[in-house]
């Protein structure tokens, strides 16, 4: 447990966080959030929107206001496992004469990692970062090694460009604890980009937090409390994904496969982390309805009469919010 000034100094770097990544990405307050609500909670996310929305940008900002190991992985065709997860090489001992294979790490032993234009890699290769995810490890040859904590997967994609690209399985979608969607700029913020990206004057990001740190934060969000009655909600919420087992009709129509209980956990996490991110130590009814669309956008699956009429899963959740009848007896 942590005391009273250690907790009041973390709590402070919080919106000193944000202002150092602030220096150099203009708006996109709400996807800000959403980046480090994802790290708060010990979760992976993924970004997606058009090139040229500052994704990387975003991804590198962070892990320069962050004291933590950076790498970035371009993910191509022809990338292989052992490209990313490491390989062993074949060496010799020059006191002895002898050989040995040695494990040569890759880019995945680091903090945070940029795992840019993930679905331009084939399968095989998509699944080699699947027990890196889940379990913060990776076997090769038999042996396991442990990957560095804290340890923070950012994945982008690009929704237009299908030519070359193949779409992550949802195994590996449900994996990520956020889908965060990049919008376009507003003409204020667009216009600020311009001015502040074609000159000369160059930004200063300084760090703020370190690995410990952000270990002792993620250890604090899991401590905020929220009461019962909004765990029930957050389950009947979740519950009303599925088509075989919900009353809701807008569901059962355009919806083929709900959200399991990883997406529950995954909600109350991040509803603790967006409470703690905003200097509050209990969970509301707004911080789940907030948390809800990049939360449930990647587990709902749409049938095809969904997809032919444009119905998305964000829409299925902003009827879920509206019709699902609130069986919390506090709204705070």
């Amino acid at each position: 447990m942590l005391n009273e000034n250690t907790l009041q100094r973390l709590l402070e770097k919080l919106p000193q966080l944000k202002q150092e990544i602030q220096k150099v990405i203009v708006g996109q307050e709400a996807v800000l959030d959403e980046v480090l609500v994802a790290l708060l909670a010990g979760g992976h996310c993924l970004l997606e929107g058009v090139p040229g929305l500052a994704k990387t940008l975003l991804v590198r900002t962070l892990s320069r206001a962050l004291h933590l190991s950076f790498r970035r992985i371009q993910f191509t065709p022809d990338l292989m496992p052992t490209d990313i997860i490491g390989t062993e090489v074949l060496e010799e001992d020059h006191v002895t004469g002898k050989r040995f294979f040695k494990f040569n790490k890759g880019p995945l032993f680091a903090n945070i990692i940029l795992a840019d234009e993930i679905n331009r890699t084939p399968p095989k290769t998509q699944a080699a970062l699947l027990e890196a995810m889940q379990e913060a490890e990776i076997t090769y040859a038999g042996q396991t090694y442990a990957l560095d904590k804290p340890f923070f997967i950012l994945a982008t994609q690009n929704p237009i460009e299908q030519a070359g690209t193949y779409p992550l399985p949802e195994a590996q979608l449900d994996r990520f604890l956020l889908y965060i969607k990049i919008g376009y700029p507003s003409e204020h913020e667009e216009t600020a980009i311009l001015s502040g990206t074609t000159g000369i004057r160059t930004t200063q990001v300084q760090p703020v937090l370190d690995a410990a740190e952000i270990q002792q934060l993620q250890q604090l969000v899991r401590e905020v409390t929220i009461d019962a009655d909004l765990v029930q909600y957050v389950s009947k919420l979740v519950r009303a994904t599925r088509p075989d087992t919900t009353t809701i009709d807008y569901v059962k129509e355009w919806v083929r496969w709900g959200a399991g209980p990883r997406a529950g956990q995954a909600l109350i996490l991040t509803a603790k982390a967006f409470s703690l991110l905003h200097g509050r130590y209990a969970v509301t009814m707004n911080d789940i309805a907030v948390m809800a669309y990049p939360v449930l956008r990647h587990r709902i699956l749409m049938n095809f009469r969904a997809e032919a009429e444009g119905v998305y899963p964000d829409k299925v959740t902003a009827v879920l919010l509206q019709q699902i009848e609130r069986t919390v007896t506090r709204l705070s």
